[in-house]
């Protein structure tokens, strides 16, 4: 492969909307393992939310889906392959981003988790907006208030 070769390869990876209408790949090997990845995907998108008892699988399958990708894209960058290896290997990790983007966009796992959270980010927002209204929140530590007089 020539070096504009890969460089065009490598492009296309990178690209903004490499991932429109691409479909996730049927299966794939990941971290040496056969992976039913469009199956895992549909399984998992079929829920608004993600049990928290899948909440680790499907961490653990984005991690993996991450270094799978990385490790496609180093051997596009450094390995001397033929331009359809190179092509192969574009398409994997296409479709490797394009299953990490539907595992991305899952619904939030624990819902009253994330109403705590919020609350008590409102809560924060709240004493610092209060602090700064009464002067708490000042650097100056009263220097020039009544020293010295």
């Amino acid at each position: 492969m020539k070096e504009f070769q890969r460089k065009q390869l490598l492009e296309r990876i990178e690209r903004e909307g490499a991932t429109v209408g691409v479909d996730i790949p049927d299966s794939i090997t990941v971290q040496g393992e056969d992976l039913d990845l469009h199956a895992f995907v549909m399984e998992i998108r079929r829920r608004d939310t993600v049990p928290a008892g899948e909440r680790e699988r499907v961490d653990r399958a984005k991690k993996n889906l991450r270094r799978e990708r990385l490790e496609r894209k180093q051997r596009l960058e450094d390995e001397n392959i033929s331009v359809e290896t190179g092509e192969q290997l574009v398409e994997a990790i296409i479709g490797i981003d394009r299953a990490l983007n539907a595992l991305e966009q899952l619904g939030p796992v624990d819902i009253e988790g994330k109403a705590d959270a919020q609350e008590v980010a409102d809560r924060k927002r709240w004493m610092q907006f209060l602090q700064k209204a009464l002067g708490k929140n000042d650097d100056t530590h009263g220097v020039g208030r009544g020293q010295g007089r």
